[in-house]
């Protein structure tokens, strides 16, 4: 056995091969689970044709094993090479001000509480306060399997359509945010050398105490030859901010090179490729009526704030469903 053969000694090596064991365990033990479910469905079936006492109960047992399978066709469908990954999820408000930066912070906070639901484990990296509200951008590392595999459908523009709580005259407003994601690579094959990078410290910003206010112990680090700038504030050291940074800027890097590849591959085809501020994916729409929709995949929900409050996985599942169709066809 693969595990039996390597020195516990070396925690480095023996980690990712531990962390597939108890990923294939966790998956036995799932479809262990759903054989059950079905064994105990048909029972319950049984039951309901001698009367509609145990209808109730079928109902609930009925619904269980159809949210099961549909968790294990999202798993299937996430095969992709980077999808079990960590993900980097970054937000930048757009155009609107005062109200897209209220905007920003508004999908923040959806995106930690669908993170909390799933059970990952979220870090904010950095975060940069609106002026009177909101924030400009933020960075998030949110920790878990397949959490890339299960955000990358995230990636484009949202936009909000509501009556500005910021407006005197209380008129109707559009703003925009622009979300980020990239799969964090435990082993990135990116080389970065010393002298290719700009590192500087400052005082971190908002709330913390002495510390915050003493103490250099934010990160900015600059990649001098692709001009990719990336900051940490949130650890408690520099060091620990500046291992960080140094982790986004390798994904941030790897996304570049992937991105290149993609480019070179639509050249050869011929294809255009579109502006990625201007591909709005979702809007948010508050007034005059309330409704969520994904232009992408049609998909429409009328409890906006359900969905704010982090409800996205119809969205997430509606859009893997269809790239894993379109991928299907080609």
């Amino acid at each position: 056995m693969e595990i039996a053969n390597h020195r516990w000694d070396d925690a480095e090596k023996v980690k990712p091969i531990l962390t597939k064991y108890n990923k294939l365990q966790k998956e036995i033990e799932n479809w262990e689970k759903l054989k059950a479910d079905i064994k105990e469905l048909s029972e319950w079936k049984d039951l309901l044709e001698e009367g509609d006492e145990y209808k109730e109960e079928f109902e609930k047992k009925l619904k269980e094993v159809e949210n099961s399978l549909k968790e294990f066709e999202i798993e299937m469908i996430l095969q992709d090479p980077h999808d079990e990954a960590n993900a980097i999820l970054s937000l930048h408000a757009g155009t609107g001000g005062t109200d897209a930066q209220d905007w920003t912070e508004i999908l923040l906070r959806m995106y930690i509480r669908w993170a909390e639901r799933k059970g990952y484990q979220v870090k904010i990296l950095d975060i940069s306060p609106g002026e009177e509200a909101g924030i400009k951008s933020a960075t998030l590392l949110i920790e878990g399997d397949k959490a890339y595999g299960y955000l990358k459908g995230e990636k484009g523009v949202h936009r909000l359509v509501r009556i500005s709580p910021f407006d005197a005259n209380h008129r109707r407003h559009t703003s925009f945010a622009l979300v980020e994601v990239i799969p964090e690579l435990p082993e990135s094959t990116i080389e970065i050398r010393p002298e290719d990078l700009k590192i500087e410290t400052f005082r971190a910003g908002g709330a913390g105490g002495q510390h915050v206010n003493k103490v250099e112990s934010a990160v900015r680090i600059t990649h001098i030859p692709t001009g990719i700038v990336v900051q940490c504030q949130n650890e408690r050291s520099q060091h620990a901010n500046k291992e960080m940074a140094l982790r986004v800027l390798k994904a941030r890097l790897e996304e570049l090179e992937e991105k290149k590849r993609r480019e070179k591959i639509a050249s050869l085809k011929g294809e255009v490729q579109e502006i990625s501020w201007g591909n709005q994916i979702r809007s948010y729409v508050f007034h005059p009526y309330t409704l969520v929709k994904d232009h992408r995949t049609g998909l429409e929900i009328g409890n906006v704030q359900a969905v704010i409050d982090g409800e996205i996985d119809p969205f997430i599942e509606a859009y893997l469903y269809s790239e894993f169709k379109k991928k299907s066809k080609a």
